[in-house]
């Protein structure tokens, strides 16, 4: 089965755009391993769009562009199954692709044939110059099946923005990740539109299938194809945090080989990690610790709860304010009365330590844009 928990890896847009080559890709497979990212589950290398000729050879079959990829696909992903790493591509489920190269409506078949003969163990189909006669839900499985037909294990990442009730949909198709957002910015304004925008889709996602929030911005600093403005390095915690606690697909999107020593720390944290790739595979739910707003939207101060395969739960802590808040969790929200005889016993995944036993409540103060992410686990009092 594929997808057990969520996909971890590396994808060329946020960065990069339409800048790829073989280069690139040689260099990045060869840092995800020196680095340790490999090690920490960041298994998949995908290339994104801008990588193809724009008109098929005379086969019908996609061709790479030999300026940009001169050994050609089936090389590069050799090299990048030599390293230990699983290699992706992209495609599109319209007349063209996003950027405007040749995509796969009516050519389905082939380009999944083509695919797996390339040595492809990925595939992010987008959704881009769809025929507005024909529903997204048949295009997605049309691909599905088109790789099933393959024999080659490919995981199948659906990227239709949210659109069409994706959630109710999606994994009837056969697809393994689907992403229920439009595409990310290198901004907070971004990240946080991104998290406001999943409250109540936390049913929709599990082993096999998972809500995919789209890739990390987490060490861009403002540089590259979506680096519009940038994020501090707490911001950019945040963000992490957040796409662990959701069990989104954890996809790098910045330059791996120049990473600072802050983007490395938050990326390779193994204990947020593990808390994403808990076997038990649940998205969180969002507890506000606030008001409603005029516009209907909770408040900044939240917290998220996600039950853990060994019978705890990850608790994380979140003020996507500006402002300093202070936040105080009641246990009875999540279940745990005070007559119960019960408290959680603390252990931050930040700070790397134990934080002792909460008995009613969980109380403390956050800076702006910060978090405070623990694993919790029941104690008799």
């Amino acid at each position: 089965m594929l997808a057990k928990t969520p996909p971890m890896g590396w994808n060329s847009w946020n960065t990069f755009g339409q800048e790829i080559s073989d280069t690139l890709i040689r260099e990045t497979a060869d840092k995800m391993v020196e680095e340790g990212l490999l090690e920490a589950g960041y298994e998949y290398l995908v290339i994104d769009d801008c990588w193809a000729l724009m008109e098929r050879d005379g086969q019908g079959r996609l061709v790479p562009d030999p300026a940009k990829f001169p050994f050609g696909m089936k090389a590069l992903a050799d090299y990048v199954h030599q390293k230990g790493l699983k290699f992706g591509m992209y495609s599109c489920d319209g007349t063209m692709t996003c950027a405007g190269y040749p995509a796969s409506l009516e050519h389905e078949f082939i380009d999944a044939q083509t695919f797996a003969d390339w040595g492809v163990d990925f595939l992010k189909y987008d959704n881009c110059y769809k025929p507005r006669s024909i529903e997204s839900r048949l295009l997605y499985r049309r691909m599905a099946m088109a790789l099933r037909a393959t024999g080659r294990d490919i995981l199948f990442s659906a990227c239709n923005w949210g659109t069409d009730q994706v959630e109710t949909w999606i994994r009837s198709t056969g697809a393994h990740m689907w992403r229920s957002t439009g595409d990310i910015q290198d901004n907070w304004a971004s990240i946080k539109s991104i998290v406001t925008s999943q409250d109540g889709r936390e049913p929709y996602s599990g082993p096999g299938c998972y809500n995919d929030i789209d890739m990390l911005v987490v060490g861009m600093y403002g540089k590259g194809n979506v680096g519009l403005g940038g994020c501090s390095d707490v911001q950019y915690k945040s963000h992490f945090s957040l796409w662990c606690m959701m069990n989104s697909p954890l996809m790098i999107g910045c330059d791996v080989r120049s990473m600072s020593d802050a983007t490395r720390e938050i990326l390779m944290n193994r204990e947020m990690i593990a808390v994403n790739q808990d076997p038990e595979g649940r998205q969180s739910y969002m507890i506000p610790l606030g008001g409603v707003g005029d516009d209907g939207k909770y408040a900044d101060s939240r917290v998220y709860v996600k039950p853990l395969a060994d019978g705890g739960y990850a608790i994380g802590f979140f003020n996507l304010s500006g402002e300093a808040q202070r936040q105080s969790l009641a246990l009875w929200d999540l279940g745990l009365p005070t007559a119960a005889g019960y408290g959680l016993k603390l252990y931050d995944l930040w700070a790397h330590k134990e934080a002792g036993i909460a008995r009613e409540h969980i109380t403390h103060t956050l800076d702006a844009y910060d978090c405070r992410v623990y694993r919790a686990s029941l104690v008799r009092l």
